[in-house]
């Protein structure tokens, strides 16, 4: 029995030396098909692929087929997780082999990409709406505006949204109700453009509303104009002033409109305005009141093939807090007012670098209550000037106030006596009336139609203001005092 034991035993220990080691498997798996749109950045995922062993997989995608014109291509193919955004529409085959010690496997998988067709908006917004970004191509519209259409109630635009307006269509925020909040992102913009994409193609954006939730941020207004907004003037945005419309803009940009990127009647309302950009507008970037200049911020630009590199500012009195600062841009944008001028009714400042120019025959009238402090500097003057640099071009600045603080120094006053200012006279600067004063000092007195300053009717001006200024050019004469 001992010896038939360890027979058993011995046999049993050769069987297992010789068994063959079973061979290992391995087993590529590429995912589950997916229907994306075109312009979603698509995931592929190998993680699922085995090796029965546990040895380590290396992998390998490859597309085995795709849309005849696509140039797609796989960002790290050689990981089991790689990406590729579709660019045309039609089936992505792609296939994945996966290796190691053991052997290879392979599988395919299909991506097939479409574009989701907007949205026609056809009826007035009635009810609370929201606008979500649809088709993820940032070039294809998520919404066709068909027909003019009023926002009588609250209407968010999500990131990313484009809205598209059919010829001479255009969008009114009314108010007592309507309320527009559009918040794109630095990488994901809201945009209002033409269907399509050429200058006044469409009308542009009406503000009535007064509400104070109007946001405009990170959005893009193109291709308005089509036909006039607001006083036979055409905007890409109007602000209606008799209902007091309001918006805060901030990182907005417009462009290629037929007419002013931005349009501010007079009474309308920025309620902030920061690092914006008018750039190819046929009129200039923007038209506001004199109340709102002061609001803009000096990094927004209003330079770039627009009509007039300038802020071109209406008709309108300077009011409000008891010193309203002009402080001028960084890129040096002038401002130019245009139709009769300003009247000051408060306190005026000039930052230095400042460019003011007038509109031919227009002026600027300092009122009792008011006063003009343009103080420059050695390297930064303050400009006052007219639209056209020639002699006797705009009205000029007639003084009436009393005020101190009435200033020019280190600055230049040129090319105004365009027609008599006060008394029948022409000049650059008129000081007149009982107690009004200024004084002027280390300043360029030049191109007047008249005399460079005229001071009359009880005024004062510096005793040394012959001697400690330049006069140059003006036809009557430097200075004329009665």
């Amino acid at each position: 029995m001992a010896l038939l034991a360890g027979l058993t035993l011995l046999t049993t220990a050769c069987k297992k030396e010789n068994e063959p080691t079973p061979a290992g498997t391995i087993t590529a798996l590429a995912g589950p098909d997916q229907q994306v749109q075109v312009g979603q950045q698509v995931v592929l995922d190998g993680t699922a692929s085995t090796d029965s062993k546990g040895k380590p997989l290396t992998a390998q995608w490859t597309f085995v087929r795709k849309p005849a014109k696509s140039t797609a291509t796989l960002q790290s193919p050689t990981t089991l997780k790689p990406t590729f955004t579709p660019d045309e529409t039609g089936d992505y085959e792609l296939e994945l082999t996966v290796s190691s010690e053991t052997g290879k496997s392979t599988d395919k998988v299909l991506i097939t990409a479409s574009v989701a067709q907007p949205l026609a908006i056809t009826a007035n917004i009635t009810v609370k709406t929201v606008l979500t970004d649809r088709v993820l191509n940032p070039e294809l519209p998520d919404y066709i505006v068909t027909k003019s259409i009023a926002v009588n109630h609250e209407l968010t635009i999500n990131p990313g949204v484009v809205i598209a307006f059919e010829r001479d269509t255009r969008l009114d925020v009314n108010d007592n109700g309507g309320i527009i909040i559009a918040k794109g992102e630095a990488s994901n913009r809201i945009r209002f453009v033409g269907v399509e994409k050429t200058k006044g193609f469409w009308a542009g954006i009406m503000l009535y509303s007064g509400s104070n939730a109007n946001v405009f941020d990170y959005v893009d207004v193109m291709h308005t104009g089509s036909r006039t907004m607001l006083s036979a003037t055409k905007a890409g945005l109007a602000f209606f002033g008799s209902s007091k419309a309001q918006l805060s803009l901030k990182n907005t940009v417009f462009t290629q409109n037929d007419g002013y990127g931005i349009y501010v009647q007079d009474g309308g309302i920025l309620r902030e305005f920061v690092a914006n950009t008018c750039s190819n507008n046929t009129e200039a970037g923007i038209l506001l009141n004199a109340e709102n200049v002061a609001k803009l911020d000096a990094a927004s630009k209003f330079t770039g093939g627009n009509g007039r590199n300038v802020v071109e500012i209406s008709s309108s009195a300077v009011k409000g807090s008891p010193e309203i600062v002009w402080a001028g841009f960084a890129d040096k944008t002038p401002y130019r007012v245009t139709g009769n001028g300003l009247t000051v009714d408060t306190g005026f400042k000039l930052s230095p670098g400042v460019v003011l120019e007038f509109a031919r025959d227009a002026s600027m009238m300092i009122n009792s209550g008011g006063y003009l402090s343009a103080i420059g500097t050695a390297a930064g003057k303050v400009v006052i000037t007219g639209a056209t640099r020639t002699a006797g071009f705009w009205r000029g600045i007639i003084c009436y106030s009393a005020s101190s603080q009435n200033v020019l120094e280190n600055a230049e006053l040129s090319n105004a006596g365009s027609t008599a200012i006060v008394s029948g006279k022409k000049a650059n600067l008129a000081i007149y009336g009982n107690q009004s004063a200024f004084t002027v000092k280390q300043s360029l007195i030049s191109g007047s139609g008249g005399y460079g300053i005229f001071v009359a009717y009880g005024a004062k001006a510096n005793t040394d203001v012959n001697t400690v200024n330049t006069f140059d050019g003006n036809m009557q004469g430097s200075l004329l005092k009665e």
